[in-house]
């Protein structure tokens, strides 16, 4: 099931989060994530199985750029490879076509992700080494949208 996150949510994404650490998220991003929860949320999506999360992303709004941006994309170990992170992607990218005015969906990522991005749609623009902490180069991606 996904649905909206809600503030109740935050204890369970943050383990989330951890699960994931170091192979897919530098320490020191946690911070950034708990910021994000607080302070840079707009619509972020969980998905349970069984009444657990077990995984959750979400999307930032660009009006001015007519962009969006998806954001902390996260899939409990566990659950990786199963279609969990897919169905994510595709409800979003869902999501963003009924709003107005969005002709790009960008994702920033890293090297270890991009493939995953790659086969939902997406291509590689650029690439900046060491970007979200050493060993965590960006990989940013777009994938333009029709005009409706």
């Amino acid at each position: 099931m996904i649905r909206p996150y809600t503030p109740t949510d935050k204890p369970s994404l943050i383990a989330l989060l951890k699960l994931n650490i170091p192979l897919y998220f530098a320490e020191a991003e946690e911070a950034d994530f708990i910021e994000y929860l607080e302070q840079h949320l707009e619509d972020y999506f969980v998905v349970e199985e069984d009444n657990i999360i077990v995984g959750a992303g979400g999307i930032n709004y660009f009006p001015d750029e007519k962009l969006v941006r998806i954001s902390w994309d996260i899939v409990h170990p566990a659950y990786q490879g199963k279609g969990i992170g897919s169905s994510l992607m595709q409800h979003r990218i869902n999501y963003i076509r009924k709003q107005p005015g969005v002709n790009l969906i960008v994702v920033r990522t890293t090297q270890l992700v991009y493939p995953f991005y790659q086969k939902m749609g997406f291509k590689l623009v650029k690439t900046e080494r060491d970007y979200w902490a050493e060993g965590f180069d960006l990989y940013e991606m777009h994938m333009p949208l029709p005009e409706l």
